[in-house]
């Protein structure tokens, strides 16, 4: 989604036939290099710097980036050998193995991120620069996505040590899963793939914040993970940089779970969050939340989620940040998504009705789970696909105009039916991967006192199934 602003004028929403009219011109510009080109392969990059990994966008695997570089290239960051090789694939109209997720989408007819990224303002300004230049080691990308430490209090079941503290904490205290990959495996975790922790030196963060001046002047989109943001000086050290140094063409984003373990914390990040926009030192703020599911069943999902308290601290941000700022609920789309995504719907558009009073303010998106593989969509029986196409049917009964500001656009169907085209491209029938979602599933329960019957009773007959592969 878009939402463009300028100094005299509402926000307005950009319609979904602009979005992918973009996105069709953007392919006719692609492929007058190649038919596998991708601009975010240069002018975004998502950067794990506990780890010293990184990626373009969320798609593809992380891969090292090589500390050695950094001490005289900081844009080495994104710079990577590894990345340089993707790109040169792409100017040869190969196509990448980690951004299979795109080349499965596209085989399926169907318009990818590849195309819809590239079309975004961001990406295609630089075309003919990244045309006439495709192999820069020193190129600064215009979307930045960092992460710059794990220090989280949920143990999300996809997540893992890399990625939390928590999830750290109950590794190292019993030991990994009995599942058949290591995905959380202590093992798996030692030397260059255990995070740094915080409090140690870290030659990534480092680089970042000596190349941050030189990155800053070119941001279009600056956005922040983790772990969780709230939870990390340098979320504050960003803010401050912004208070001091305002941008008034950037687009400032945080993905944050909304359930800090401190309300001081929330106090902080709150009040420096509304005077960065009281006083419009960016463009725009969105504050992305993490939310998979409705309710019980989203708190399993996420452990250590508090459901009731996410929704008032989402209801506080809409009520303090003003007006053209606004949140976007982050679906990571999983297995255990499928059965309450439409309550979860329903939530977010009574928020938009509540909040919206001159514009859109509250949106979603629908990103799918890729690992691990025990709990993707497309390890669930045919029949939950219904229960996905019954959401798609719901969303266009209520994307009239009669609905104002409660519809559902036509690009969040798009992403759905996307979504769907995907999971019946890939379905997975694998004995493997249903054991191990019922091997790490019944851990979890063991582990964190959970029931996942009592919590799912509606997946009681593919839970027997998973059981007894």
């Amino acid at each position: 989604m878009f939402i463009h602003h300028t100094k005299t004028e509402e926000c307005k929403i950009v319609s979904t036939s602009d979005y992918k009219s973009d996105a069709l011109k953007a392919k006719e510009k692609l492929d007058s290099i190649s038919p596998t080109m991708c601009l975010a392969k240069w002018n975004q990059v998502s950067l794990h710097l506990p780890t010293g990994l990184t990626n373009s966008c969320y798609h593809p695997p992380l891969h090292n980036i090589d500390p050695e570089k950094l001490v005289d290239n900081p844009a080495a960051l994104h710079n990577t050998a590894e990345k340089i090789e993707q790109r040169n694939l792409m100017i040869k109209g190969e196509r990448p193995p980690g951004c299979s997720y795109c080349w499965k989408m596209e085989d399926t007819g169907q318009m990818s991120d590849r195309h819809y990224r590239s079309g975004e303002p961001w990406a295609m300004q630089d075309f003919d620069a990244i045309k006439q230049n495709p192999m820069d080691d020193r190129w600064s990308p215009r979307y930045v996505e960092v992460n710059f430490n794990h220090a989280c209090n949920f143990k999300c079941s996809y997540c893992s040590p890399q990625f939390s503290t928590t999830w750290g904490k109950e590794i190292d205290r019993y030991g990994a899963y009995p599942t058949s990959t290591p995905h959380n495996a202590p093992e798996h975790f030692q030397g260059r793939k255990r995070p740094i922790p915080n409090r140690e030196e870290n030659p990534y963060v480092t680089a970042f914040w000596k190349w941050w001046p030189t990155l800053y002047k070119n941001l279009k989109h600056f956005r922040m993970t983790g772990g969780e943001p709230m939870m990390d000086h340098n979320t504050y050290k960003v803010f401050q940089y912004i208070m001091d140094h305002p941008k008034k063409d950037l687009h400032l984003n945080i993905t944050s779970n909304m359930c800090p373990p401190d309300d001081k914390l929330k106090k902080k990040y709150f009040n420096m969050l509304q005077d960065i926009c009281m006083q419009e030192k960016v463009e725009h703020v969105m504050q992305f939340v993490s939310v998979d599911s409705y309710g019980k069943q989203a708190e399993y999902i996420r452990n250590g989620l508090d459901y009731e308290r996410m929704m008032a601290n989402v209801d506080e941000f809409l009520d303090r940040i003003p007006h053209r700022n606004s949140i976007t609920f982050i679906i990571t789309y999983n297995n255990l998504s499928v059965t309450g995504l439409g309550a979860l719907l329903e939530e977010i558009r009574q928020l938009r009705q509540k909040h919206s009073k001159d514009y859109q303010r509250v949106w979603f998106d629908i990103p799918l789970l890729r690992q691990p593989a025990w709990q993707q969509i497309t390890l669930l029986p045919e029949s939950y696909q219904e229960i996905h196409q019954s959401n798609i049917d719901m969303m266009q009964k209520l994307s009239g105009p009669e609905e104002g500001y409660g519809a559902f656009r036509d690009f969040e169907i798009q992403k759905m039916q996307r979504n769907l085209a995907y999971w019946k491209k890939n379905a997975d029938a694998s004995a493997k991967n249903k054991k191990d979602f019922y091997a790490f599933f019944n851990e979890h329960d063991r582990r964190r006192t959970t029931r996942f019957l009592n919590t799912f009773p509606e997946m009681e007959e593919f839970w027997l199934e998973c059981k007894n592969s």
